[in-house]
């Protein structure tokens, strides 16, 4: 591992990073909530697997949709809004202005490039590609400026231990503990990070669960409206004619 990035951090500035974060995580399930149509969702679901199942209500229905609709988006949406910022304060660093790349970091004469990454299982064969060559080019960058350049992929979460069948990486990939002891010079940051988050969750709760509520009631009434015949019973050819149909 190339030696930390830091020595130290401000942890006023990291728990104030923590309350952005949650404030832009949650307004933005809440304004997803609040966005979604009946008609749009079902264009996406599976009928078929829903009759299979015997789903036979629209509140039924809709709840299998809800659930499904807040695990997939609240997944990518903290991802988005939660480590990067953190990391960037964590780091004491910059963000970057090149694509691929989140967190620009100088120390002495070393140019430190992070791309943050939620988990560790976001590469595809072409995904991983263009990573390395975003991270060429901003190495052509540091040596015009006769910088030494140290690539960093950094995941938030999880493990990630190199394979001893793997093609040798230009760059460093750190996972959890060791990623943020890389930016932060302390192994035990990455515990603290989730005591800083203390009680701040607990203020969007409630906010949420009246979103959430909001858009499971007009969900059901559009559902009911489109999609049920006169005495509530699901009008599934529809279904299958407005999901499927030419």
């Amino acid at each position: 591992m190339v030696m930390p990035i830091n020595e130290s951090y401000n942890e006023e500035a990291v728990v104030q990073a923590i309350a952005i974060a949650l404030d832009a995580f949650y307004s933005s399930l809440i304004s997803k909530d609040d966005a979604l149509n009946v008609k749009k969702v079902m264009k996406r679901k599976n009928p078929y697997l829903f009759r299979a199942k015997s789903m036979n209500g629209a509140a039924q229905i809709v709840d299998a949709i809800m659930a499904a609709f807040v695990s997939s988006s609240e997944e990518t949406i903290f991802g988005n809004v939660f480590f990067e910022p953190i990391a960037t304060v964590a780091a004491q660093g910059q963000k970057a202005l090149a694509e691929g790349v989140d967190i620009m970091v100088e120390r002495d004469n070393t140019v430190y490039a992070i791309a943050v990454k939620s988990g560790t299982s976001v590469f595809n064969a072409d995904s991983r590609k263009k990573q390395e060559q975003n991270f060429m080019a901003v190495s052509k960058l540091a040596q015009q400026a006769k910088k030494r350049f140290v690539p960093i992929v950094g995941y938030g979460y999880g493990k990630k231990k190199p394979s001893a069948k793997a093609m040798p990486k230009f760059y460093e990939e750190l996972a959890g503990q060791d990623f943020w002891t890389e930016l932060t010079g302390d192994d035990q940051f990455y515990i603290k990070l989730i005591r800083m988050m203390d009680k701040l969750p607990e203020k969007y709760v409630e906010d949420f669960d009246a979103a959430y509520q909001r858009a499971a009631n007009r969900l059901v009434k559009e559902f009911t409206i489109e999609f049920c015949l006169e005495d509530g019973t699901i009008d599934w050819e529809k279904l299958v004619k407005f999901n499927s149909g030419n």
